[in-house]
């Protein structure tokens, strides 16, 4: 079963490169960013091979943080061949997350 992959400033940009990549820009002191793992982890598994979810602690990698002007956390930033096309800002329900993926993925 897929888990969140916690990613670097240094591994960042290869995990993002191809196909769909749902980033989770956290903090561990950050409260909203703990509601919100249960519900990454599940997407994760949910979307095994269709799509990565990955975890960047902005603490540690202020680089990427900045790089896409995460203000606030949590920030769930979908990529799609390493472009930004969704954003998701704040603890959302799990519905928003996967409404928002949907409209990305390959139409069967």
């Amino acid at each position: 079963m897929a888990k969140p992959i916690v990613v670097s400033d240094s591994t960042f940009d290869q995990e993002i490169k191809d196909g769909l990549a749902l980033v989770d820009f956290w903090a561990e002191w950050c409260g909203p960013c703990r509601m919100i793992a249960p519900i990454l982890e599940e997407l994760a598994a949910e979307y095994e091979g269709k799509l990565k979810v990955l975890k960047l602690d902005v603490d540690e990698n202020p680089k990427t943080a900045m790089r896409f002007r995460v203000m606030s956390i949590p920030t769930v930033i979908l990529f799609k061949n390493g472009e930004p096309v969704e954003v998701i800002i704040g603890a959302q329900p799990k519905r928003n997350f996967v409404a928002r993926i949907e409209k990305h993925l390959p139409k069967a």
